[in-house]
Order: C-alpha cells, then sequence, then structure tokens
C-alpha cells in the first residue's frame, strides 16, 4: 500500500521511530506500561490540539488520567465526565484533578462575544453562564485581550467548583482519601502554566478560596504580569487608557 492508498501512513512512520526512540532510552518502558496505569494527576482540559497534556507537564504516558472537552467544562448532567471523574478518584485514586483552561481558547472567545458555532451552542451556554455571573467583574477590564483572559480564568475557577460538589469528590474527602482540585491555565503563547491560587482539599475550604480567587482577578487584584498587556488595551480605547492605568496593582502573589 502506497502513501497515495493511505493518507495516514505517515502517522504510522512517526508511530515507528516513535517506537524505536523509546526502547532505545528504555528497553522496559512498554513492558512496564502493560502491567498498569498508577497516575497521580486527572486533567480536565480543553480538547483544543494545542494543549496536549503530558506533553506540557513533562510527565510521559502513564502518569496522567485525561479528559478533554470544548472549554474544559464539568458539568453534573455529563455522564461523560462524571465516568472519567468516578474511574479516577475512585479506582485509580488520583492525588490531584486539575482543571485546565487555556488562553486563546475559542470556546470561551464564542461564549463572550455570543458568537454562533453550530451544535456546540448549547454546550457553550455553560460558559456563558460564567460570564453572566462575573458580569459586572469583567466590566471593570477593558475589551480586548484582558477581558477574554479574565473569563478564561473565571471559568477555570467555575469548573473546580463544579469538580468539589459532585457526590464523587465530596464522598472522597469524607473518607479521608487525599484529594486536592485545582484550577490552572496554559498559556498556548509561552507554554507556561499559570496556578490560578485555586485549589482545594476539602469542602469545607471551598467558599473561602472561591472567593479569594475571584477577588484576585478585579481590576485592583489584578495578575503584575498581565499589566503591560492592560495597558496596551486600553491605549486603543479613547478616554479609557488613564482609568484603566489607575486601577493597575502588581499582585504579590501572581506567578
Amino acid at each position: 500500500m502506497t502513501s497515495q492508498d493511505n493518507p495516514l501512513s505517515h502517522l504510522f512512520d512517526n508511530n515507528e521511530a516513535w517506537v524505536k526512540r523509546q526502547l532505545a532510552d528504555d528497553p522496559e518502558f512498554f513492558t512496564r506500561l502493560a502491567d498498569q496505569q498508577a497516575p497521580e494527576y486527572l486533567w480536565i482540559g480543553c480538547s483544543d490540539s494545542r494543549v496536549p497534556a503530558n506533553q506540557i507537564i513533562g510527565l510521559p504516558p502513564g502518569e496522567v488520567f485525561v479528559h478533554r472537552n470544548i472549554a474544559n467544562v464539568v458539568v453534573h448532567s455529563d455522564l461523560n465526565c462524571l465516568s472519567v471523574i468516578q474511574f479516577a478518584v475512585d479506582i485509580l485514586r488520583v492525588k490531584h484533578i486539575m482543571v485546565v483552561g487555556h488562553y486563546g481558547c475559542s470556546g470561551v472567545n464564542a461564549a463572550l462575544h455570543n458568537r454562533r458555532v453550530g451544535l456546540a451552542d448549547n454546550w457553550l451556554h455553560h460558559v456563558q453562564d460564567v460570564r453572566e455571573r462575573h458580569a459586572a467583574l469583567l466590566d471593570e477590564w477593558p475589551v480586548g485581550e484582558a477581558r477574554y483572559r479574565r473569563l478564561i480564568e473565571l471559568n477555570s475557577i467555575e469548573q473546580v467548583v463544579n469538580v468539589c460538589r459532585t457526590t464523587i469528590v465530596n464522598d472522597a474527602w469524607a473518607r479521608g482519601q487525599s484529594l486536592t482540585v485545582h484550577g490552572l491555565v496554559y498559556g498556548v503563547h509561552d507554554g507556561r502554566m499559570r496556578n490560578l491560587g485555586m485549589s482545594v482539599s476539602s469542602f469545607d475550604a471551598l467558599d473561602a478560596t472561591y472567593k479569594r480567587c475571584v477577588a484576585a482577578l478585579t481590576a485592583r487584584g489584578q495578575h503584575a504580569p498581565d499589566n503591560d498587556m492592560v495597558a496596551a488595551d486600553a491605549a486603543q480605547l479613547d478616554g479609557v487608557a488613564q482609568a484603566v492605568a489607575d486601577t493597575l496593582k502588581p499582585c504579590d502573589d501572581a506567578k
């Protein structure tokens, strides 16, 4: 069969080359991997092809259990997502659940601007709910990249809340299982992960952690690394630059 007969032939070639590299580095790699998986992490992320879980955090196959959907949404009626969480928590007994949004998320962008994309509009209503819940906070930011980023961050924080409110996670905490749920954001533009500070290890800690993290996203609690970006956005809007400059305040907790 020629490459013209099989449009995936180059992928099989890539796979064979990858196998050879793995075996050269670690002859027992596949034998060990076939025995079992024992990941400590569940990654709940976006389906975007630019956000590959294992590569981003530098872990090999078998180290991260992964669930992905458009805009990394966790909905209590989504049996697909809930089944993944249940298997990860109850069977694999992961220690960390990471809800990972990413800057440049087209799903969040569509929700922010009420842009129709088709069937996925029904799914993105969940992100629009986040936008409406935090409308006052988002209105503090000028139209542009800063507001877009804030919604991406808020969406990750809200999905952490949804994970923490599942019976799966609550039952795990009730029986004393060590489990922490984290809200993170990945930068497609620079390859770096951002810690939103939304790490919850018990239901009792959820409310206070949530309020603190949302407050950090207000204009006066803004992340220092965004100052230049926000100023650039504001400079394009007549009469807004000085007002925004007055709100810029470095955050000591920004990573």
